[in-house]
């Protein structure tokens, strides 16, 4: 997966945006809410994503893959970072932001579910 694959998909998701916070070439991808979902760089290399885990799920990828470590300068206990390219499969790294995604996006409301 590129860089530029994975910003395409960080955009798919529904009310999704790119900012820059910390430096121009770090994106950081929110959710309609302003809440983030992902952070990455086009300038890193190998390329990686930080995406927001539920923690069972976070040690039980960290044991499973080599390439999915502790989220790099993040609450180590809620968030990744996946290195791609390396063991962990395109699609499993695009479910993987998905769930990022949808554990910080806005719900719709009861009567709308």
């Amino acid at each position: 997966m590129t860089w530029e694959e994975l910003r395409e998909h960080c955009l798919s998701l529904p009310g999704a945006t790119e900012t820059f916070p910390f430096e121009p070439t770090v994106s950081v991808f929110k959710a309609a809410n302003g809440k983030m979902f992902g952070i990455t760089t086009e300038k890193a290399e190998p390329i990686d994503i930080s995406v927001k885990c539920e923690p069972a799920i976070g040690e039980a990828l960290r044991a499973q893959y080599a390439s999915i470590a502790p989220g790099y300068h993040l609450n180590k206990r809620h968030w990744i970072t996946i290195t791609l390219n390396g063991d962990v499969p395109d699609e499993r790294v695009r479910e993987l932001v998905l769930d990022s995604y949808e554990l910080v996006a806005p719900k719709a409301p009861i009567s709308v579910r």
